[in-house]
């Protein structure tokens, strides 16, 4: 099983990025999946996650700024993220809980992450 991310990159503070998240392998389902970013010398924190059925939740300090999403027919995850500030640099990680076709389970399974980086 793979989690690959995509959309990172470099962009001015007010901006936009959308990043992707894609699932790829013998998976039977995909359970909850969230989004996780790391600065330099911090621990990994949550910025959003979601359930299978759409219900999502999100860190106070991106609230009306971020807007998390999937597609299940494609097992993908999106991130939204708008209003762009310098504090929002990090790299950006993909989360999910993975059920597999031969019944094992991935109770967190990360993605290989991708760089966001707010800078003028």
């Amino acid at each position: 099983v793979q989690l690959v991310e995509s959309g990172g990159g470099l962009v001015q503070p007010g901006g936009s990025l959308r990043l992707s998240c894609a699932a790829s392998g013998s998976i039977f389902s995909v359970n909850a999946m969230g989004w996780y970013r790391q600065a330099p010398g911090n621990q990994r924190d949550l910025v959003a996650n979601i359930t299978s059925s759409g219900s999502a939740a999100y860190v106070d300090s991106v609230k009306g700024r971020f807007a998390i999403s999937r597609d299940n027919t494609k097992n993908t995850l999106y991130l939204q993220m708008n209003s762009l500030k310098p504090e929002d640099t990090a790299v950006y990680y993909c989360n999910a809980r993975i059920i597999m076709t031969d019944g094992r389970i991935w109770e967190d399974y990360w993605g290989q992450g991708t760089q966001v980086t707010v800078s003028s």
